[in-house]
């Protein structure tokens, strides 16, 4: 299923499967279309919103010492950021599961965006940018909807998060979800990069813009400073596995705090279809043989999914190294490829296995692999 995925047209893609104590990674395609160089199963990857589940946890973590509340406003933590009423409205919780209504920042930090070009990714990629810039831009942005009255995807809530999370830990947040979070869940290649470039064994990272850029433009030297605490962090898929899995069973934070965390708001698609529900950065997916929890990533050029079943025993994380592959429809909406219709097929293949007939499955229960991207097609 994976090298029916690189057939379709997808350059490379990586992914680790754990069913108990039984694991299988695997890789199909290139990392380099220039020289052909294979992609290998554990490489070093932009993971992109996965951070959220990290940053959540961070903050679910202050929660459990009573240092913040989930349900007290912005305001109590960081006053005057957001300002106006809204500051006042929006709670932490609402950052975490996206109903705050504050826009995203993402078409003000790369203005081309709204033209499908690549010129601004081109111009700011060794740019530094700080995190309440980032914030400034997310506020200037179209506000969504009235905090509270409905789920809208938005990088700026989860910088507001890092900056609460510092405000409160008088400690970096960088640092602290390095020691509390990656650290405690022993995790080895997980890391919030200080430089442009990816250390370690890694693939090049290519980005269609829509099919706007062709061939596909390598941007896997970034700074990832646009990105922050909502979606920085380069990982592994076998780190991404045991992350998650400790989460779910407890490790990382307590019973009450993870019923906190799986508290969800129900995501639609442009159309009105169900997607998924989403709680404190972790959403829930259902496949045919059940529900999984995770999330995905996009950033230019990489992409990544992490599922786990709700007691950790069986879990996939995939890599892609080819983003934005789709071409929009007359709604702006990213069409269905060839590619997510094997990415389908592979996620029923990796979390249900013999359980169902993986074509028949798909055919009866579409899945879309990555399903925040037709929620937010530009980031």
């Amino acid at each position: 299923t994976l090298d029916a995925t690189h057939d379709a047209g997808m350059h490379g893609l990586f992914s680790s499967v754990r069913d108990g104590r039984t694991r299988w990674d695997g890789a199909s395609g290139v990392a380099d279309v220039r020289v052909e160089r294979p992609v290998t199963p554990n490489m070093r990857h932009r993971v992109g919103s996965i951070t959220k589940t990290f940053m959540a946890t961070a903050i679910l973590q202050q929660v459990e010492k009573g240092r913040i509340d989930l349900d007290a406003p912005v305001n109590d933590y960081l006053p005057g950021l957001v300002p106006a009423m809204a500051g006042e409205q929006v709670t932490v919780r609402m950052l975490l599961n996206h109903t705050s209504g504050i826009g995203d920042y993402m078409a003000w930090a790369f203005p081309s965006l709204r033209e499908l070009s690549p010129r601004s990714l081109e111009d700011h990629r060794f740019r530094s940018v700080p995190p309440e810039q980032l914030v400034k831009w997310g506020l200037a942005a179209p506000r969504t909807g009235i905090p509270g009255e409905r789920w809208s995807y938005s990088n700026t809530n989860y910088i507001i998060a890092g900056l609460l999370l510092e405000k409160v830990t008088r400690t970096k947040a960088e640092t602290y979800i390095s020691r509390n979070v990656i650290a405690k869940a022993g995790l080895r290649n997980t890391y919030f990069p200080s430089s442009p470039w990816v250390f370690g064994p890694h693939s090049r990272m290519y980005e269609s813009l829509y099919q706007q850029v062709d061939p596909p433009r390598d941007y896997s030297t970034f700074d990832m400073s646009w990105a922050w605490t909502a979606g920085a962090l380069v990982s592994t898929n076998r780190d991404l596995n045991r992350f998650y899995r400790r989460l779910l069973t407890g490790h990382l934070i307590g019973e009450e705090a993870l019923v906190q965390m799986k508290h969800a708001v129900a995501v639609k698609d442009a159309e009105g279809n169900f997607l998924m529900n989403y709680g404190l950065g972790l959403y829930a997916l259902s496949l045919p043989c059940g529900t999984f929890w995770g999330h995905d990533g996009v950033v230019f050029g990489a992409a990544a999914q992490t599922l786990s079943s709700e007691d950790g025993s069986r879990q996939m994380s995939i890599g892609l190294n080819l983003t934005k592959y789709q071409q929009l429809d007359a709604q702006g909406i990213p069409a269905p490829h060839p590619v997510d219709n094997a990415l389908a097929a592979y996620a029923v293949e990796a979390l249900c296995g013999g359980q169902v007939a993986t074509q028949s499955a798909v055919a009866d229960r579409p899945v879309r692999l990555l399903p925040l991207q037709s929620v937010r097609p530009v980031s």
